[in-house]
């Protein structure tokens, strides 16, 4: 069960629903339930789906809005999440999860 740390933005866009997929540099962590941290705050979602690869393999023109909700263009998703991992160079995992609380 990977544990992930988010950032209040980022757990009320994926308690919210806005947000269903969730990109950590690496490969996959093991487990089939993803738990999203944020201070004292968790939730438990079931991943139904993992991809793996280059940060512009795996957000691309018809996901980025599943990523980074706020983001216009998929250029500002990129942006964002550079700006988070410091590059875009090695392996990214999205997983795509499923929220049964929206």
């Amino acid at each position: 069960m990977p544990l992930f740390p988010a950032k209040k933005e980022v757990f009320t866009w994926i308690k919210d629903g806005k947000k269903t997929i969730d990109v950590r540099k690496g490969n996959p962590a093991k487990g089939e339930v993803a738990v999203i941290q944020c201070g004292n705050n968790y939730l438990r979602l079931p991943i139904v789906k993992k991809e793996t690869g280059t940060l512009a393999e795996v957000i691309r023109a018809d996901n980025f809005k599943l990523v980074i909700p706020s983001a216009a263009t998929l250029d500002a998703a990129l942006g964002y999440l550079r700006g988070l991992y410091g590059s875009d160079g090695g392996i990214f995992t999205a997983y795509y999860l499923e929220n049964k609380q929206k």
